[in-house]
């Protein structure tokens, strides 16, 4: 956990102005294009930091449908909430897609929805197709809260 803070605190985000910390196995992907052999166990690691109510930054890596690593920075911003349900979009950036950018970094704006408990929370996301570089898919992602 030290070691967690300390990473984000480099990032410029003291530990002092976050009210969650969520972390990640990464995700599972249903895939649009069910005719093609794509991974939908998208394992890695991430971890959810939130700034305010409505951000948090995440960061993390994980194992993407055409089975290369690829990694993540980004900003949920969450403007609608009610009771433990809010909806946005991610704002961030990824690489490790072979078709997208020659496998470098990319921006991206994910529409998402979350579902939050005490402990436990949901993450939905849609990633759009992108022609044949990218392929879209509705993602569920189960996080675990570190801090109390």
């Amino acid at each position: 956990m030290k070691k967690l803070f300390w990473l984000l605190s480099l990032l410029g985000l003291s530990p002092a102005v976050w009210a969650d910390v969520w972390i990640n196995p990464g995700f599972y992907s249903y895939h649009l294009q069910r005719d093609q052999d794509l991974n939908s166990a998208n394992t890695g690691l991430g971890v959810e930091a939130s700034l305010t109510s409505d951000y948090s930054f995440t960061a993390g890596f994980f194992k993407n449908s055409v089975r290369d690593t690829s990694h993540y920075v980004g900003v949920y911003a969450m403007p609608f909430s009610f009771g433990g349900f809010k909806a946005g979009a991610a704002l961030g950036a990824f690489d490790g897609y072979p078709l997208m950018n020659k496998g470098g970094w990319f921006p991206a704006i994910v529409p998402t929805m979350e579902l939050e408990g005490r402990q436990f929370g949901l993450n939905i996301s849609f990633i759009p197709t992108i022609g044949d570089r990218l392929h879209g898919a509705v993602t569920f992602q189960v996080k675990y809260k570190l801090s109390p």
